[in-house]
């Protein structure tokens, strides 16, 4: 069977997109896993289906390149506003997803009759440890520490869909990433395994990121870990709540602001290429 697939990437976080309007997908799982390898298949951190919805303008599935499936990625949920806009023709903008988190609503900015960039109501960051999920006494878990690997780091943990578990300190670029990331996924204090953020305030309102996802290994940008990012920023007072926090990601900058009501995130969304896939 093949299928045509559109490859789209979110400052670098990379997904291979389909749409699912007029068919159904078979075994998606297995497709992620033989699909995301970078190099004897298409590549990239997984796959997104875009299917109807009986909600909301469009319904978002995604799965990450070890095939488990997710509830959110806010990278991925802008490229399908762009999607929805350019492709399947829902030429408003203001639309929505939705997500196994909820319904998302994306604003877009369109120049030249293209989506240029795309902020998204990302909801409420979630706190509790039992909902993150994360096995923590404390609530809310901010800045706690946590034994991995045999060090001592101090984390802030929290849900924007997807479990996160933030690290602030030094340069980012500096810590080994492949050896620690995997040890903090798996730590038994994270019964959903968890994405984690190594965070450095470089400037006011202003952070430098890298990212370990679950499913995924580390990935040039993660939407809601910026968000993540962002509010445990605030809550540490590295930064300033209401205002716009400039997040730079090896892929690029997303920008992160933390309301009363919501937390909004903005950034760009763009086609890499198209292409037919065998299934």
């Amino acid at each position: 069977m093949t299928r045509t697939f559109y490859k789209m990437h979110g400052a670098g976080n990379d997904y291979i997109y389909f749409d699912c309007f007029e068919q159904d997908f078979p075994a998606p799982a297995a497709a992620a896993i033989k699909l995301s390898d970078r190099h004897f298949s298409v590549g990239g951190d997984g796959i997104v289906l875009i299917l109807p919805s009986e909600i909301a303008d469009a319904r978002m599935r995604m799965f990450n390149a070890d095939g488990s499936e997710g509830k959110m990625c806010g990278n991925a949920v802008r490229c399908v506003g762009k999607f929805l806009y350019e492709i399947k023709g829902m030429r408003r903008e203001r639309l929505t997803v939705e997500t196994l988190s909820g319904v998302k609503t994306l604003e877009l900015s369109v120049k030249n009759g293209a989506v240029a960039s795309v902020t998204a109501d990302m909801g409420k960051p979630v706190f509790a440890p039992a909902e993150i999920p994360a096995e923590f006494s404390c609530d809310p878990v901010v800045n706690v520490p946590l034994e991995v690997a045999g060090q001592m780091f101090r984390v802030t943990c929290l849900s924007m869909g997807n479990p996160h578990c933030v690290v602030f300190g030094g340069d980012p670029d500096e810590i080994d990433l492949r050896e620690i990331g995997p040890q903090f996924e798996a730590h038994s204090v994270f019964p959903a395994r968890v994405n984690t953020e190594f965070v450095q305030a470089v400037g006011k309102n202003e952070l430098k990121m890298r990212v370990w996802e679950r499913g995924s290994g580390e990935t040039l940008a993660c939407g809601t870990g910026a968000c993540a990012a962002a509010v445990a920023s605030v809550l540490n007072g590295l930064c300033e709540r209401n205002r716009e926090i400039l997040i730079h990601l090896k892929g690029g900058d997303l920008t992160v602001r933390w309301t009363e009501e919501t937390v909004l995130m903005t950034g760009p969304a763009a086609f890499a290429f198209k292409g037919e896939a065998e299934l």
